[in-house]
């Protein structure tokens, strides 16, 4: 990637930061010296998951960034309107939003117990939304605005709804809210774009919900960290309503060796949801 600092002292308020791909973000934008919103809910150490909003912090500015670690419910709205405060006033603004928090269930119809239900929908939809409506005044300040979903292309064919549709309800959620808000901001120039892996990725989530198998046949979440740098330092006038496949955005900056990804390079990759092909 470009050596110029393209995001020195720009303010990154990033969902689910404590880990994952979410701290992978906040780690590669930290390198250019930006400011990190660690917005999260892990605050002390998990049995078997790690990472947490401090630990985090902690890495982000080992990286060379600054780091505000922010305990946050993305599902409460005076939580996420306390946190966007909080971060202006830390910081004087916020030039870039990143929904990462996410929650899976891959549940049928008649399996997922309504509970689940509201947590997927209210995490991945409902979040989605509300952390774009709080930040976006402040994004209209702000010099190269945007907002990054990350959430997979709309694809209607069934096969991608039969055996969890409201798992694929809420992500696609998240990126109806990409396709509306790209053009309902598009005159105050925030952009607005998904980003969605060609590959599962390694995460806590997939080494719960999948079996080993996959989750060795899976890339490292920087991949989709270097996704995400390229995106959000592009001209917000210019990249905006797009739904980005990590790869490709990568090879469209020159990138042809994508080995070093893998968690097990040699290993088959397993491809993601709701891409074709």
């Amino acid at each position: 990637m470009s050596q110029e600092k393209l995001l020195r002292d720009k303010v990154i308020f990033i969902t689910g930061a404590s880990r994952g791909i979410g701290r992978a973000i906040a780690l590669k934008c930290a390198q250019d010296g930006a400011k990190i919103v660690i917005a999260a809910k892990t605050t002390e150490k998990h049995p078997t998951l790690e990472g947490t909003i401090y630990t985090t912090a902690e890495e982000v500015e080992k990286a060379g960034g600054q780091a505000l670690p922010i305990v946050l419910d993305v599902r409460d709205e005076g939580m996420v309107q306390a946190a966007v405060a909080e971060a202006v006033e830390k910081f004087g603004g916020i030039d870039i939003l990143v929904n990462n928090a996410s929650a899976i269930n891959l549940g049928s119809t008649l399996d997922i117990p309504m509970k689940r239900y509201d947590l997927i929908m209210g995490v991945n939809a409902r979040a989605t939304f509300m952390c774009s409506k709080f930040c976006i005044p402040h994004l209209k300040k702000a010099a190269n605005p945007h907002i990054l979903n990350l959430s997979p292309p709309l694809n209607m064919h069934a096969k991608w709804f039969k055996n969890h549709v409201a798992y694929t309800m809420s992500k696609y959620g998240m990126s109806m809210c990409t396709l509306g808000m790209s053009e309902e901001f598009r005159n105050d120039g925030i952009a607005v774009n998904s980003l969605w892996p060609k590959t599962l990725i390694a995460t806590a989530a997939i080494a719960v919900n999948f079996p080993k198998q996959l989750y060795q046949a899976s890339r490292k979440p920087e991949i989709m960290a270097d996704a995400a740098y390229a995106v959000v330092s592009s001209d917000s006038k210019e990249v905006t309503g797009n739904f980005f496949v990590d790869e490709e955005v990568l090879k469209d900056r020159g990138v042809s060796d994508f080995d070093h990804y893998a968690l097990n390079p040699g290993t088959p990759l397993y491809p993601d949801f709701y891409l074709e092909g």
